[in-house]
């Protein structure tokens, strides 16, 4: 068991697995669901604060990303409805891949065309929304796609390269973009820097087409002849039926709302601040690029071993407290101002956390979903994390304008308890924190697990 191997080889077994084929291909299917909605966050909302949108309508601008709470809805009809003639070419997720980014590499186009600064802000909010409804949309499939290329065994790993390209992917979006529109960079301005940064669907589209149509649970078969109504019921209503049938299914729902609403309020008023403080276009792709990357490289890296070592319980609770950490040093560099020291620190820390909670939370969202209704229950989950991530966090502008920048990030911090609470009130409770994957291909309904609450150690521990 990879589990038992990790423990007993050490450190650099336990990197073996990251080099499998399936979960480097998680790692380029990662890139190109990662990029999408840095441009609709954090390269936006540094736009917007470039142009002199204020601060108040820049953190409530995040609503813009509205499609990603609310992707759940058209899950069902990506995870079972055939695409005409591309379905058959390529299976159901590469067929649905490919429309979709096809659609979204113009719609990216379109959004950097409509220049917010010329009072354009009614198109630009339309191509921001039309975007964010593409970026959702693929995120369902590559998802519900990753889950199903890799084993039980692999889904850490897979997991974890798949963050790592997520991150990359944020990269190249922020720091990137920024450096292909800034005039200290490459010069091209926003509307070009934006279309260019649409060739990142290409990662995803080339691997995914390299590893094949994956472990797809095919109920075609299975729908026809049925009527409208019993087709609705098997892929829409039963995948949400199954999951909210499990021991605890609401307290996890809401524990997925509110577990980085803190996180989420920093990320969206950071690039007002960089910018606020006086830091220039190059101090900022300079801390991205010279340590939050490698950062990034070396959260993601421990990621899985860090799962396998804590079990998933404490590495969830390891992982939110980093997260208060982060905003803790971003508090100290906006009371320092202009300190290049302080912000590569700040940044290399973000990226190294970001490296592993996220990680650490798609792992256990992706336990939670049978490969039976894999697009749907994830789309599920991760919906209610976008809740939280959105529109809990949208009055972060309203918080800086009030707070200052010091105290705002101290609010954060704050605000990022009460998910460590409920984490431990699941904890206690000693029930359903993850779901075991076993039927997938055979269409049968996934186990759950009961995890005692005698046996905290075995607490959310993923199953190798």
């Amino acid at each position: 068991m990879a589990t038992a191997a990790a423990k007993k080889g050490g450190f650099f077994s336990g990197l073996a697995p990251y080099f499998r084929p399936m979960p480097l291909t998680a790692g380029l299917i990662g890139i190109s669901s990662g990029f999408p909605l840095t441009l609709l966050l954090a390269t936006m909302t540094y736009w917007l604060s470039k142009v002199g949108i204020e601060k108040s309508t820049i953190g409530f601008a995040i609503g813009l990303t509205t499609p990603y709470t609310l992707k759940f809805l058209w899950a069902p009809l990506v995870d079972k409805v055939p695409l005409p003639i591309l379905t058959k070419a390529f299976g159901q997720r590469r067929a649905w891949l490919y429309f979709i980014q096809a659609l979204l590499f113009m719609a990216l186009w379109q959004l950097g065309a409509s220049n917010p600064s010329n009072g354009n802000l009614g198109t630009f909010a339309f191509w921001a929304i039309v975007v964010a409804f593409l970026s959702a949309t693929q995120d369902i499939i590559i998802d519900a796609y990753r889950i199903e290329i890799l084993s039980d065994e692999e889904l850490p790993y897979g997991t974890a390269m798949n963050q790592f390209g997520y991150r990359f992917g944020n990269l190249l979006a922020g720091a990137g973009t920024i450096y292909l529109a800034s005039q200290e960079g490459a010069g091209f301005g926003w509307a070009v820097a934006y279309g260019l940064t649409g060739f990142l669907v290409l990662p995803a589209a080339i691997a995914a087409l390299l590893a094949g149509p994956g472990r797809y649970v095919d109920r075609a078969k299975e729908l026809a002849g049925r009527t409208v109504g019993q087709w609705l019921k098997e892929t829409v209503w039963m995948p949400f039926k199954e999951f909210l049938s499990r021991r605890g299914a609401v307290l996890i729902l809401l524990f997925v709302l509110i577990y980085k609403v803190g996180d989420a309020m920093g990320q969206v008023m950071l690039g007002p601040m960089i910018d606020e403080l006086g830091f220039s276009d190059t101090d900022y792709i300079a801390a991205n690029k010279l340590v939050g990357f490698w950062a990034l490289i070396a959260g993601a890296a421990v990621s899985a071993p860090f799962i396998y070592w804590l079990g998933m319980g404490k590495a969830l609770f390891v992982s939110g407290v980093f997260m208060m950490i982060t905003n803790f040093l971003f508090a100290i560099l906006a009371s320092m101002g202009d300190n290049v020291f302080m912000l590569g620190l700040a940044v290399g820390f973000e990226n190294f956390s970001s490296g592993l909670g996220l990680t650490v939370f798609v792992t256990y969202l992706s336990g939670l979903s049978s490969l039976a209704y894999t697009a749907t229950q994830f789309a599920l989950l991760s919906s209610f994390a976008a809740v939280g991530r959105t529109w809990l966090a949208a009055p972060a502008g309203y918080l800086a304008e009030g707070l200052g920048w010091v105290w705002f990030w101290i609010a954060t911090m704050l605000v990022a308890i009460p998910g460590l609470i409920l984490l431990g009130i699941m904890w206690r409770k000693g029930f359903v924190v993850e779901s075991v994957r076993q039927p997938g291909v055979d269409g049968e309904e996934a186990v759950e697990e009961v995890v005692p609450a005698s046996e905290p150690e075995a607490d959310l521990k993923p199953k190798g």
